[in-house]
């Protein structure tokens, strides 16, 4: 049995759950609620960044971030597997799990600017830098969705919940506005149970 600190808003642990889900091994894992402001949390003993997820072994180590505890999860199981053993569907694979990864540290980036307690520390500046970002990424995604076809991979798996994070943080910014290929994409892959499932919720 693995422990997975966790949070019910973090895109990087729905990432391991989908996973997880997608897998055959959700009954594997005990979520463990996790505050990462909390200093009695103990979480540094499990990530010494302070960060969900983090995975806890049998053996109490541990692995992290989400990249390699999706790639821990998807090397045992004997289905389908989410990141492609070699070959340009690998390598295309892991290009758009990083392309979508980095949109969603700079969404959280821009969240957390938001929660400043002092109105005055924030950054409207760092703000709209990190939403050029997101924006340089979506146009880049509509590019390729007319590509995405109906197979599953660890870089759609990401950007499935990247887009799924956009809605739940910043509906206001429609990310489908001018992007028909990416919205339709989104619409059918949204249709799986480990995406129905785990939306994110405060």
């Amino acid at each position: 049995m693995f422990r997975l600190r966790s949070s019910t808003t973090s895109p990087f642990v729905r990432k391991v759950i989908v996973t997880a889900i997608e897998t055959g091994q959700e009954g594997e894992i005990e979520l463990v609620p996790t505050s990462t402001v909390d200093p009695a949390s103990g979480l540094s003993a499990d990530n010494p960044l302070g960060k969900v997820p983090a995975l806890v072994m049998a053996d109490g180590s541990t692995l992290y971030d989400s990249r390699v505890i999706c790639e821990f999860l998807d090397s045992r199981h004997q289905g389908a597997r989410l990141f492609p053993a070699e070959g340009p569907a690998r390598w295309t694979a892991l290009r758009r799990q990083a392309l979508a990864d980095g949109m969603l540290d700079a969404a959280v980036l821009r969240v957390m600017e938001g929660r400043r307690a002092d109105p005055t520390q924030r950054s409207p500046e760092w703000v709209a830098k990190q939403k050029l970002k997101v924006e340089q990424g979506l146009d880049q995604l509509e590019r390729e969705a007319g590509g995405f076809g109906t197979g599953f991979d660890i870089g759609l798996l990401t950007i499935a919940v990247t887009l799924d994070y956009f809605d739940f943080r910043f509906k206001d910014d429609a990310w489908r506005k001018g992007r028909s290929n990416l919205a339709e994409w989104h619409e059918a892959v949204s249709a799986r149970p480990s995406l129905g499932k785990t939306l994110p919720h405060d």
